[in-house]
């Protein structure tokens, strides 16, 4: 996935979960922040970020920022709309934990849950949900970086369709370079570890896929099944 129409900026403040005020072509401008988790350890002040230009002239905010850059690490992706995109482009090419696709439906609705993604491989049905992991400490990802009641509904939905014969995943994109494991939060949201836990004993498999970061782009490079 690769972003059109860039600007490097410099991070201020972020008076709520949905705009953000930057330095720009010396000026502040606000912004949309395209994440509404904490990213306290990305955006602080004086950090570069990435903006994309919306296009919208009837938007109240004409950028959204995508991306902070991490000292010690380089650009982080926080674009929450970005880890669905990339997984789209990874299951379109084929990867070899799912070969011979010959159903692929986003947003699928199974029950009363919306599920990221459906496929069928063969005799195999597949639904896979996806988070965006942003939160690294020592190497390590964590998910997530605020409480989240829809990620734990999500995975005990899961664990229900596993029980009901459906092959199921939580996948994990990994919007920081160099992290290949993503471990639950258990600190911020202790519930989510529960759930996740919950899950795999009903069958749901954990997928982390590792990405290629930079200013412009996110791409899978990878993918790590034993957590």
């Amino acid at each position: 996935m690769k972003y059109k129409n860039i600007s490097h900026a410099r991070f201020i403040a972020r008076p709520n979960r949905f705009v953000a005020y930057v330095g720009l072509d010396g000026r502040v401008e606000t912004v949309h922040v395209k994440n509404t988790g904490r990213c306290k350890e990305l955006l602080l002040p004086g950090s570069e970020v990435i903006l994309v230009k919306t296009g919208n002239p009837r938007r109240k905010t004409q950028y959204d920022l995508v991306a902070a850059y991490k000292n010690g690490l380089g650009w982080v992706n926080i674009d929450s709309q970005a880890p669905n995109k990339v997984v789209k482009e990874w299951l379109n090419d084929s990867p070899a934990l799912f070969k011979n696709i010959t159903l692929l439906k986003p947003e699928y609705t199974y029950g009363r849950f919306r599920v990221d993604f459906y496929l069928e491989c063969a005799s195999r049905k597949i639904l896979i949900e996806v988070k965006g992991c942003t939160l690294e400490t020592d190497g390590i990802g964590y998910f997530p970086d605020a409480p989240t009641e829809r990620g734990v509904k999500h995975l005990y939905e899961l664990a229900g369709a596993a029980r009901d014969g459906y092959e199921c995943y939580i996948a994990f994109v990994i919007a920081i370079p160099g992290v290949r494991k993503v471990l639950p939060n258990v600190k911020t949201h202790p519930e989510f570890g529960t759930a996740l836990a919950a899950a795999a004993d009903a069958g749901v498999r954990v997928l982390c896929l590792p990405c290629n970061v930079s200013a412009d782009e996110l791409s899978i490079s990878d993918i790590v099944t034993d957590i």
